[in-house]
């Protein structure tokens, strides 16, 4: 089969044929129609990520057809269309992942290929609503912003929601998830234009982080947030506890400019503040995102949609900061 392989750090991924998978037990091979990117496919191949392999086949999101199950699966799954779900060996904790848990895509080769093996255990029906290329766009970024704001922050309808730096997947769908679930939703960008399409999506407001006095004129548009979502960390982390009404919770998923310099902890006590660390998510946070997806018609913000034999291209786009919603393989 056909599949994109880095061959190693600092290396353009490359269209090659590879060997076909098999499904062992408790296995599913899939036939992928659309593969999507996330960030943690640029930082693999820029040497950025732990426990690196090489060659690998990067991508961990896909969806496309089951065309073989292993022993001990069941064959009502051969022919369905479904969705991967990457967040592979989880446990039994929801407090937590278990020390076996790996994400597809490094160390098991992932999406950016003709053919992927998973556990079947993996496997979702594709959302009716869904096409093959919006579908694909939604299994890491989806999860990891269901788990944030639900099973960790526990958003409610009515509550004023902050996301910053719209425009990647995380972001994208925590915006669409938590206006979905009924909340008032402003955001950051370090872009107008960006900001200007997440108003267009349903966002009450927002401000360019680039500005001065950004926190301050956020502000000044929404009062305090009940729930900040976040992925970037860094020095601008202090501006969320000013920003965090009394009671709020501040959950991150990443920490991309880097460790807050400093914490002011007097205003997080005094405001009864909860810091919330999350990632990806459980079997039971997959389903109950997809269930919310398919009941409240979610369509993932897709930014553009590239063939198989451009996925070099499309990780330099991703690299570039140039997307608004999921850069999308189209593979079949």
């Amino acid at each position: 089969m056909k599949a994109a392989v880095l061959e190693g750090v600092g290396q353009p991924v490359r269209l090659q044929d590879v060997s076909m998978p098999i499904a062992g037990k408790g296995e599913a091979v899939v036939k992928l129609s659309a593969a999507a990117l996330n960030h943690r496919d640029v930082w693999i191949q820029k040497g950025q990520y732990a426990g690196l392999k090489f060659p690998i086949v990067l991508g961990s999101d896909g969806a496309g057809a089951v065309e073989s199950v292993g022993d001990g699966v069941d064959k009502m799954w051969l022919g369905k269309n479904v969705v991967v779900n990457p967040s592979v060996s989880w446990g039994e904790s929801e407090k937590t992942q278990a020390k076996a848990f790996k994400i597809l895509g490094l160390p098991d080769d992932g999406t950016f290929a003709e053919l992927v093996k998973i556990p079947a255990a993996n496997l979702a029906e594709k959302p009716e609503h869904l096409s093959f290329v919006e579908a694909a766009a939604l299994p890491l970024a989806g999860l990891t912003a269901y788990r944030a704001l639900f099973s960790r922050a526990k958003l409610q309808a009515g509550e004023t929601v902050l996301i910053t730096g719209i425009g990647g997947g995380v972001a994208l769908f925590g915006l669409q998830f938590a206006l979905a679930q009924g909340a008032t939703v402003f955001v950051t960008s370090g872009s107008d234009e960006k900001l200007s399409k997440a108003k267009a999506l349903g966002a009450a407001g927002g401000v360019n982080y680039k500005q001065p006095d950004w926190a301050k004129e956020l502000q000044a548009q929404a009062g305090g947030f009940d729930v900040i979502l976040d992925s970037a960390g860094g020095e601008g982390f202090g501006n969320l506890i000013n920003l965090a009404a009394a009671g709020g919770r501040i959950v991150f998923v990443g920490a991309t400019a880097g460790n807050p310099p400093n914490l002011d902890m007097r205003k997080i006590f005094w405001k009864q503040l909860s810091l919330l660390g999350s990632t990806m998510g459980s079997p039971n946070d997959f389903n109950a995102m997809m269930t919310f997806v398919s009941e409240k018609k979610i369509m993932p913000v897709v930014d553009a949609v590239l063939p198989l034999t451009d996925a070099e291209a499309a990780l330099r786009r991703m690299e570039n900061a140039a997307q608004f919603g999921k850069i999308v393989l189209s593979i079949s």
